[in-house]
């Protein structure tokens, strides 16, 4: 079926490749098309499975029909525990068992092309180098970044001066003046404080790491940090935002 079509990926790299594609379509399913995934979802279909496709779309449909399937398949039935838990916790439980069933088609592919010790254990650190979908979805992820970091609060206040342009960075100040040289330095010390934290940060959506060169943009909300790609918000469009709300917190609003 195509939910367990595959392109034989035959190196750790080709390996992680198809990794990343999976796991980037989960994270969608699960955050920014939220909504869509709850409507498939429904409990009153038959035994679905949510498949992550390497070319990062995402889709609900049932299982394999062959036995054994072409690749380990997805935990099956999600769609019948939707309405009988807080969506929060549903969505939580799906994130569970999607990390699972990604590492096991990730290591399946290992053992079928014969990976030896060596590329089994870089496969695993390339893939732990990733925040779980779990961690992504809870927000833990976010979590954990802001716990390493002593100056949170006092950045976060800063982007919020202007949060919907999110480079999450400020300018360095031009010198004017010699005599001004010890309070610039202050500021510059401040502003790498600033920069340690931002590039710790995680996108909210694909929970990929921060990126200088990269537009981002703040749920006032949440106070998640998104990809203007992910939540496909432009630049021009941010500056006509006054309150931005992120797919996931749009979606709670719509519905009790």
């Amino acid at each position: 079926m195509d939910g367990a079509s595959v392109n034989n990926p035959r190196t750790v790299e080709e390996v992680f490749k198809d990794f990343k594609g999976r796991r980037n379509a989960l994270i969608k399913a699960l955050t920014t098309e939220v909504e869509e995934f709850f409507q498939q979802c429904d409990p009153d279909k038959e035994n679905l499975c949510l498949f992550g496709l390497p070319t990062e779309q995402w889709e609900v449909n049932l299982p394999a029909e062959e036995v054994p399937p072409e690749l380990p398949e997805p935990a099956l039935g999600i769609n019948f525990a939707r309405d009988g838990m807080q969506e929060k916790d549903w969505l939580a439980l799906v994130a569970v068992h999607s990390d699972a069933w990604l590492l096991s088609v990730a290591f399946y592919f290992g053992a079928r092309f014969g990976f030896d010790k060596a590329d089994r254990k870089r496969l695993f650190n390339m893939i732990n180098d990733l925040p779980t979908i779990f961690e992504v979805v809870t927000g833990a992820a976010k979590k954990q970044v802001k716990d390493k970091s002593s100056v949170s609060n006092r950045s976060g206040s800063a982007s919020k001066s202007n949060p919907k342009l999110g480079r999450m960075s400020r300018p360095q100040a031009k010198v004017e003046d010699e005599d001004e040289d010890e309070d610039e330095d202050e500021d510059e010390g401040l502003d790498e404080e600033e920069e340690d934290e931002h590039g710790e940060t995680l996108c909210g959506a694909c929970g990929e790491n921060y990126a200088s060169d990269e537009f981002w943009i703040c749920c006032d909300i949440c106070e998640r940090w998104f990809h203007g790609k992910c939540v496909k918000i432009t630049p021009a469009r941010a500056e006509h935002i006054k309150q931005y709300k992120c797919p996931t917190c749009t979606n709670k609003r719509a519905r009790p």
